[in-house]
């Protein structure tokens, strides 16, 4: 049975304008640090994965690139084009649309305590050092994907598969 999309891919739209507003102020607050202009691809590699529902607004929104483009070479992202941009931007999945960002998330050393961990692309590493920054200031993992995988769960029942952008050509 194929999945009907359409619900979902609605509140796909919905949770990309809450990321982009977000990445927005984040982008504002971080003006003088953030140096990720068109053509900046060093963060667009292989191996990026995606939750279906993703992949179904990719597929839906570049029909026409999927049946006759060629995917940017192996080891970059397949969505690249010849001069670093991308090709599908205004499509492009959750992972893309937080890049370059301070990031902060929480996660179990190897005693079982809860940490704050952080990290930024080197590109964008300007004082103050992003372990300085307050909470508000960093870009919070969890709640996106989260969302995400509820979206998904609605039409795949539970399997939260995920696809390599490269395997959409």
């Amino acid at each position: 049975m194929v999945p009907d999309w359409d619900p979902a891919l609605t509140q796909l739209r919905e949770l990309y304008g809450n990321i982009d507003h977000e990445a927005r102020r984040l982008g504002d607050a971080h003006r003088e640090r953030l140096q990720c202009r068109k053509g900046c691809s060093s963060c667009c590699v292989d191996d990026i994965n995606v939750f279906e529902v993703e992949a179904a607004h990719i597929r839906r929104h570049h029909t026409e690139l999927l049946a006759h483009g060629e995917p940017h070479e192996v080891g970059m992202c397949a969505f690249l084009d010849g001069a670093g941009g991308c090709r599908i931007y205004d499509s492009r999945p959750y992972v893309c649309r937080n890049q370059g960002l301070p990031l902060r998330w929480l996660d179990q050393d190897e005693s079982g305590e809860w940490v704050e961990l952080r990290d930024i692309c080197v590109l964008n590493e300007l004082a103050p050092p992003i372990a300085e920054l307050s909470a508000d200031l960093c870009w919070e993992l969890g709640w996106v994907e989260g969302r995400l995988a509820a979206i998904q769960d609605e039409v795949d029942e539970g399997k939260l598969r995920r696809i390599a952008l490269r395997d959409l050509f």
